[in-house]
């Protein structure tokens, strides 16, 4: 287990919330402590992070999930209690399946020094799948439809960068590094083209997926550019679509049925969470599925 570099106290309160406790007797009145939501949960950093400070990082962390989450209704009932970002030295970004520490996503990334635009992305990325209720032991991915989960995981990253470069701009992480606001729009533009590139110009997201229907449920694919930018717009237009990825995969098959299937078991989840249900629906019509 590598060491854990914990964000300072300070940044631990403010995350989490500070409660005051006391007695009527006291004359202080009683606070119930608030809930835990995605926004509010503790956030602790493990590995190496070299060439990168951990105290650093774990602003541009606070920044992102702020940025990401804010004013979006968290529905789902099946959140973590904490959040662990470990910094590997290789490897893929991704979401560590594990039964201990219980209630905690553990989150793994690998970046270069100081590299926060690829930080931001990668944990954007990972910090989707949380939203969308994987992260916990029993979330293994499942064809035939995690290809959609992670286009979804993916656009939700790419929003993210887009609210990140505007709130740096404003008020940056770090005294004076307003103008890295330019690096990661910079760096978001290069993401978006690298999708559009695997788009044929005029393509319809529809006639794509009927054609590469049997290809995408064979297993777990990178996400897919058209995939990518169909949803894309959805969550950056309607932070209610947003909302609408704490209801996914709470059903026990979870990707692992087909995708008509998948969007009904959304829509349900999305009723039973009181969430606005726009995406799924939106979703159907747009791969004309009726």
């Amino acid at each position: 287990m590598p060491k854990a570099a914990m964000i300072g106290r300070r940044s631990l309160l403010s995350l989490a919330g500070v409660v005051l406790a006391g007695s009527p007797q006291d004359g202080f009145a009683q606070f119930a402590a608030p809930p835990v939501t995605l926004l509010s949960a503790p956030m602790e950093l493990v590995g190496q992070w070299d060439g990168s400070p951990p105290l650093a990082a774990a602003h541009v962390l606070a920044r992102v999930r702020e940025v990401s989450l804010a004013g979006v209704r968290l529905v789902s009932d099946q959140q973590p209690d904490r959040l662990r970002i470990d910094e590997h030295s290789s490897g893929p970004p991704a979401i560590w399946l594990h039964p201990e520490p219980a209630k905690t996503a553990w989150i793994i990334v690998d970046i270069g020094p100081r590299d926060w635009c690829k930080l931001a992305y990668q944990f954007g990325h990972e910090l989707g799948h949380v939203l969308c209720n994987s992260w916990g032991p029993a979330a293994q991915p499942r064809p035939p439809s995690q290809w959609l989960e992670e286009a979804l995981a993916e656009a939700f990253s790419i929003r993210g960068l887009g609210l990140l470069t505007t709130s740096w701009e404003k008020n940056p992480p770090f005294a004076g590094d307003a103008p890295f606001a330019a690096a990661i729009r910079s760096y978001r533009r290069n993401v978006v083209e690298g999708y559009r590139k695997q788009q044929a110009p005029g393509s319809d997201f529809a006639l794509w997926f009927a054609a590469n229907r049997s290809e995408l449920g064979r297993g777990l694919p990178e996400p897919e550019g058209p995939a990518v930018l169909a949803i894309l717009p959805e969550l950056e237009r309607d932070r209610g679509c947003v909302a609408d990825l704490g209801a996914v995969n709470r059903w026990p098959a979870r990707s692992g049925v087909p995708v008509e299937e998948f969007l009904s078991l959304w829509t349900k989840s999305c009723v039973e969470l009181g969430a606005p249900g726009r995406l799924p629906v939106r979703l159907r019509e747009l791969l004309a599925l009726g």
